[in-house]
């Protein structure tokens, strides 16, 4: 029976350690083909966030400037010079104050933005040298472990760094309309209450 065992195994092994090979090589190419897949879905899914922000802010910015103009054209031949002392004595400080809001929110997107990615980057190179070092200490060096490592780091790395863009861009874009909308409000009540058309206040 021993012999029996001992002549068929030796025929086995290699046999059982090709097919090995071959499912370790088909798993790297299935994961290789999944991280294309995976970052081309990201950009083209930024890529429309980016277009529909872009629409959006054209929208907001051509309303207010129509309204705005509305406006004037209604009320600022006859109160020229009210609108100007109205607007010097409100309407500047609310927007400077907003304007300064606005670069403060910008520098601290940005922050975290550069911040996230950093960590996103050292924790990916530390697990990528962890396996790295362990494939190497178990004497088990194999390529297909390598570039499967590779291509998961590759993969978090470029997904967190888009999804960092995408949160950042869509911050900025919402503080921007706001200021954008209250900037308007603001000209438009200072001009309505300039021209004594705003009986409330």
């Amino acid at each position: 029976m021993y012999l029996s065992l001992s002549g068929y195994l030796p025929n086995v092994v290699p046999k059982l350690a090709l097919e090995f090979l071959t499912l370790l090589r088909l798993t790297v190419s299935a994961a290789a083909a999944a991280a294309v897949v995976v970052v081309v879905v990201v950009v083209v899914v930024v890529v429309v966030v980016v277009v529909i922000v872009v629409v959006v802010v054209v929208v907001v910015v051509v309303v207010v400037v129509v309204v705005v103009v509305v406006v004037l054209e209604v009320v600022v031949v006859e109160v020229v010079a009210d609108v100007l002392v109205y607007i010097t004595i409100v309407a500047v400080p609310v927007i400077e104050v907003l304007v300064i809001v606005l670069v403060v929110v910008v520098v601290v997107v940005v922050v975290v933005v550069v911040v996230v990615v950093v960590v996103v980057v050292v924790v990916v190179v530390v697990v990528f040298v962890v396996v790295v070092v362990v494939v190497v200490e178990v004497q088990v060096v194999v390529v297909e472990v390598v570039v499967i490592a590779a291509a998961v780091v590759v993969v978090v790395v470029v997904v967190a760094v888009v999804v960092v863009v995408v949160i950042a861009v869509v911050v900025v874009v919402v503080v921007v309309v706001v200021v954008v909308v209250v900037v308007v409000v603001v000209v438009v009540v200072v001009v309505l209450v300039a021209a004594k058309r705003c009986p409330v206040l």
